[in-house]
């Protein structure tokens, strides 16, 4: 489906202060959509002078139904779609599979900058998937269960593991989960592969953000896309995969926002 055919459904928090600084679009990862942005990340960002948006990718906005043959291309479709709306090029920060987003959209969304967020590596799903099915076989099985069965069932103790911290209460953690859905198989499939070939360098100021207690992604396994960009890697303390709603988001959150503070304007 062509960008210009449909409109994203999109979530804005107004910057709380005048700054000359560009928006700032955050695009969620697989399972999730714009809620799991809007719950810290939104209001934290428009608090220190960022218009801050964020992107439903198709299939992920409220309870509408999966998009289960859309593509990667076609969520970079959405995200092209949403610039568009903005009306003037955000920095892009994508977490996880919006990461890979990201990268293949930044250079037609001609952003100004690029931040990675716990990005799925750039060589594909299956290295990482095989680790995670050797190491914590039960974490795969649960994920996979995920992504068979929307709405997993909120007592997953290994799935909540797998992707929160410790520090997280239990009641949250499961609340967020009752919330994941289904992702489109297709989607998926196309991050089993390496993605160099999608994928060009990037010759704008970008940053590798790991989570340090990131069992799906670990931080050793992303020194390559930072190499692949030739941009800096930095790890964020104390925070799992799902580092926008874990415990300790407001320290990750800062972390990235300094960076952004210093870029130029």
């Amino acid at each position: 489906m062509n960008a210009g055919t449909r409109q994203p459904a999109c979530i804005r928090r107004r910057a709380e202060r005048s700054r000359d600084r560009p928006p700032l679009l955050f695009v969620h990862g697989a399972f999730c959509g714009a809620w799991c942005w809007e719950e810290h990340f939104l209001p934290f960002f428009a608090g220190r002078g960022y218009d801050a948006w964020a992107v439903d990718l198709r299939g992920h906005a409220g309870n509408c139904e999966v998009a289960g043959l859309a593509s990667i291309e076609d969520y970079v479709d959405d995200v092209l779609a949403a610039v568009r709306m903005i009306g003037s090029p955000p920095v892009l920060l994508g977490h996880s599979m919006g990461a890979v987003v990201a990268q293949r959209a930044w250079r037609r969304a001609q952003v100004p900058a690029l931040g990675l967020l716990a990005p799925v590596p750039l060589q594909g799903l299956l290295g990482s998937s095989l680790m995670l099915a050797l190491n914590s076989p039960e974490i795969f099985i649960e994920i996979n269960s995920l992504q068979m069965h929307s709405g997993l069932h909120p007592a997953s103790d290994r799935l909540r593991q797998a992707i929160f911290s410790t520090e997280l209460p239990p009641r949250e953690a499961r609340a967020y989960l009752r919330r994941m859905r289904q992702e489109s198989q297709r989607a998926l499939f196309d991050l089993c592969w390496p993605q160099q070939p999608w994928i060009e360098p990037a010759d704008i100021p970008l940053r590798v953000f790991t989570a340090e207690r990131d069992r799906l992604f670990p931080p050793q396994t992303l020194a390559g896309t930072a190499q692949w960009h030739g941009a800096e890697m930095e790890m964020l303390p104390g925070v799992a995969h799902a580092l926008m709603l874990d415990a300790g988001w407001r320290q990750a959150a800062t972390r990235i926002a300094d960076w952004l503070d210093s870029l130029p304007p």
